[in-house]
């Protein structure tokens, strides 16, 4: 028999978490038939149909992976300052997790999108940021003989990468390429809450979980085994400010430094929404009465019908 729409299929799911651990659901396999099937049926009768029906199973079966794993545990929304309309990243917040991403995760990934020039005034001053910057020795050129050169950084240069190629970090982390943390947030489902929540979500795997060598459990990755061991500890970092480095408080800046690279005209954004929108405010008040005042005469004023008045013969 006909099953249900993939739409609906997938809204049963998303709607209600609990039920991904019911007996009575569906099962994986279930779903992604179902799915499968409908996908059949509605591109068999159009032209041009198998690679379109190839494609669209294959991403039909990666979305199904990722969205309705049995060993994936959905992450909480957390009350981030940040994300109200009216609020602005905490800088001292950004300062700690920019700290975090050099000394901890900047190992193993890169944030290729930000360049040493955009932190100006975000979480350092022009100063330090060049020292930072001229720590660094960046291939350039070439030359007038045509050679490249190695230079000190400045301030128009990119975050240095750790790797020289994907090759090479696949070569150093058994194969898994560290992916670029750029867009991270915005990248992933339910964005800073899911990234928080992966970091500080290692624990032991459950009986009867077994784990292949190399890979750590963490609920909140799809499959539940993932190959980056836990990047963060308490005490990790030493922070500037004095700021007490438990795990919870480097994740909780980290991800708001990641918030931050991946939409750094946040701030800004939100300000021109304010301006924008008390001009149309101004805007609508004088429309308004200019209107009245345009229309008060008509609207305002009295006709009278009499009934004429025949003179006398």
């Amino acid at each position: 028999s006909q099953g249900p729409g993939i739409s609906q299929t997938v809204d049963y799911y998303l709607r209600d978490n609990t039920r991904l651990g019911d007996p009575g659901a569906l099962t994986f396999y279930e779903v992604t038939e179902t799915m499968a099937f409908r996908l059949r049926q509605l591109l068999s009768k159009g032209k041009h149909s198998a690679p379109i029906l190839a494609s669209a199973t294959a991403l039909t079966t990666a979305t199904s992976l990722t969205l309705l794993s049995d060993d994936v545990v959905h992450p909480l929304e957390l009350p981030w300052e940040h994300a109200g309309i009216f609020a602005s990243y905490d800088h001292a917040a950004l300062r700690r997790g920019f700290q975090v991403y050099k000394q901890v995760c900047a190992t193993c990934h890169s944030i290729e999108r930000i360049h040493y020039r955009e932190l100006v005034g975000v979480t350092h001053n022009s100063e330090q940021l060049l020292a930072m910057a001229q720590e660094v020795d960046v291939v350039d050129g070439p030359d007038d003989q045509g050679e490249m050169f190695e230079r000190p950084g400045k301030l128009s240069d990119k975050l240095p990468v750790p790797y020289a190629n994907e090759e090479s970090g696949r070569a150093a982390n058994g194969g898994a390429y560290p992916p670029d943390l750029s867009l991270m947030v915005k990248a992933r489902h339910s964005g800073a809450d899911y990234v928080f929540s992966l970091l500080t979500g290692y624990m032991d795997p459950p009986a009867g979980k077994e784990m292949l060598p190399g890979l750590y459990y963490n609920p909140y990755f799809p499959g539940g085994a993932i190959a980056m061991p836990p990047p963060l500890q308490d005490g990790g970092v030493e922070y500037e400010d004095g700021t007490p480095a438990t795990l919870s408080q480097q994740a909780k800046d980290v991800v708001e430094f990641l918030n931050w690279c991946a939409e750094p005209e946040a701030n800004e954004r939100k300000k021109s929404a304010a301006q924008y929108l008390i001009c149309v405010g101004v805007a609508a008040i004088l429309s308004g009465y200019y209107k009245r005042f345009k229309w008060s005469p008509l609207k305002t004023r009295s006709i009278s019908y009499m009934k004429p008045q025949i003179a006398p013969k």
